[in-house]
C-alpha cells in the first residue's frame, strides 16, 4: 500500500497543503512544534479514522476555522497503475458529526474501515507500553490484530459492551446488597446471562491474541538484535536479553467457571476480576522487569523493536516513526534506518529535528524526499 499523495486543509497548525511522497522514504524534518507530527497524525487519520492524539475531533480543526479536509489517494503497487487505487477522505466540521469516505461513499460503519489502509506509528508516547497499566499493553496487541482479522474487532466490541453492562450491574447489586454474600441476589439470573454471553468472544479473543503471540514473537526477537546486538559479559554471558510474555487468565482456567466461582467476591468489589480485560504483555531484560532495570535507552530500544516487529507482522503497513531518535545513540539509529530501508518494511514517513546526519543517510536513496516543515508550511 502506497501512499501517493496528501491533500491538507486546516488540520491542526498546517492551513493547507498539497504533497506528493516518494513510494519508499519520506522525512520531515524541522524544529519542534512546526508541524512535522501533525503531517503524521493526517495520515493516521486516514488509515483509523480518528486522530492518534485526540479523541475530539473538533481539537484538530485549525482554531479559528469552521471546517477541516484531509484527503490521500492510494495505489496498491509502486506504479499506482489506473485501477489499483481509491481515495480516502475525511472531513470534519465544528458540531457535527464527522464525514469519512472512500472514493465520494460514506461508509455504513467507521468500524468497516479498519485494516483497508494498515498503518504502524511509532511515537515518544509508546513509552506508555512500559510505564502505564496493561491497558496499554493490551491496546497494542488489539490494534495489531484489528487491522487483519474483522472478527476479532466485532468480538471485542461485543465484549467490552457486555464488560460494562455486567460491572454496571454488579455495581448496582453492591449498593442494593451491603452483604452480598448472604442469601439470593435478584440481579443472579442476568449476571449469569451476561457472563454466558462474554465467554463465546472472549474465548475467540484469547485464542487470536495467542496465535498472533506466537508468530509475533520471533520478529521481535529478530528486530531487536537487529537494532541493539547481542553483547557478552566477562563470564560469556549474553547481555540484554529481551524477554517476552503472553500472560492470560484463560491460559489455566474456564472461563465461565471462573465467573460463578469468583461472583460473589465480584460483587464486593465492584467489578469483573475474571476475563480477557486483564490480559498482559509481560516485559523484561533477562529476568528482571524491563521497567525496573532498563536504562532510558534499553526502553526506548525494546519499545521501537515491538513497534517495528509488529511492522513485520503485519505485512508491510505504511510506517510512521515520530521522533523517535531521541536517546538513542547514533549507532542505533543508522540501524534502524537501514532496516527500515529493506524490502521487508513498507512506505515510511519519519519526523525528526534538523539532525545532519539522518539527512545524510537518507540523501543517497533515489526512493527518498525529504520535506522541510516551519509553522505549518511545507517545502
Amino acid at each position: 500500500m502506497i501512499l501517493q499523495s496528501l491533500n491538507i486543509l486546516n488540520y491542526r497548525n498546517i492551513r493547507e497543503a498539497s504533497l506528493e511522497f516518494a513510494p519508499k522514504l519520506n522525512c520531515f524534518v524541522g524544529l519542534n512544534g512546526q508541524g512535522k507530527t501533525n503531517v503524521l497524525d493526517a495520515i493516521y487519520l486516514l488509515s483509523f479514522a480518528k486522530s492518534a492524539f485526540t479523541s475530539q475531533d473538533s481539537l484538530n480543526i485549525t482554531h479559528g476555522e469552521e471546517m477541516a479536509l484531509v484527503q490521500g489517494d492510494y495505489s496498491l503497487s509502486l506504479e499506482g497503475r489506473a485501477g489499483e487505487g481509491f481515495t480516502i477522505s475525511c472531513g470534519l466540521r465544528r458540531g457535527v458529526k464527522k464525514q469519512f469516505r472512500k472514493d465520494k461513499k460514506d461508509y455504513p460503519r467507521l468500524i468497516d474501515h479498519i485494516g483497508l489502509i494498515p498503518l504502524v506509528m511509532i511515537s515518544p508516547s509508546d513509552q506508555q507500553l512500559i510505564d502505564e497499566g496493561s491497558d496499554e499493553r493490551r491496546r497494542f496487541m488489539d490494534v495489531v490484530i484489528s487491522q487483519l482479522d474483522r472478527k476479532y474487532l466485532d468480538c471485542l466490541t461485543k465484549y467490552n459492551a457486555l464488560l460494562k453492562q455486567r460491572n454496571a450491574l454488579l455495581k448496582q447489586l453492591a449498593d442494593k446488597y451491603p452483604s452480598p454474600l448472604q442469601g439470593e441476589l435478584e440481579g443472579a439470573a442476568l449476571l449469569e446471562v451476561l457472563e454466558w454471553q462474554m465467554v463465546e468472544p472472549a474465548e475467540y479473543i484469547f485464542h487470536a491474541r495467542t496465535e498472533f503471540f506466537a508468530a509475533f514473537e520471533p520478529y521481535f526477537a529478530k528486530v531487536y538484535e537487529h537494532i541493539a546486538p547481542s553483547l557478552e559479559g566477562r563470564d560469556g554471558e549474553r547481555l540484554e536479553v529481551p524477554q517476552l510474555r503472553y500472560i492470560s487468565q484463560l491460559q489455566d482456567r474456564d472461563l465461565r467457571d471462573a465467573y460463578v466461582r469468583t461472583r460473589q467476591r465480584d460483587l464486593i468489589l465492584g467489578w469483573t476480576s475474571q476475563g480477557i480485560h486483564k490480559d498482559d504483555l509481560d516485559m523484561r531484560l533477562g529476568e528482571y522487569p524491563l521497567k525496573q532495570v532498563g536504562s532510558q535507552g534499553q526502553q526506548r530500544t525494546f519499545v521501537l523493536a515491538l513497534k517495528l516487529a509488529q511492522s513485520l507482522y503485519i505485512g508491510k503497513p505504511i510506517l510512521l516513526l515520530d521522533d523517535i531518535f531521541d536517546r538513542l545513540d547514533s549507532e542505533r539509529v543508522e540501524r534502524i534506518v537501514e532496516m527500515v530501508q529493506g524490502d521487508e518494511f513498507g512506505q515510511i514517513f519519519i519526523t525528526d529535528t534538523d539532525r545532519q546526519h539522518l539527512t545524510e543517510i537518507l540523501k543517497p536513496n533515489d526512493n527518498a524526499k525529504i520535506f522541510h516543515v516551519e509553522n505549518g508550511q511545507i517545502e
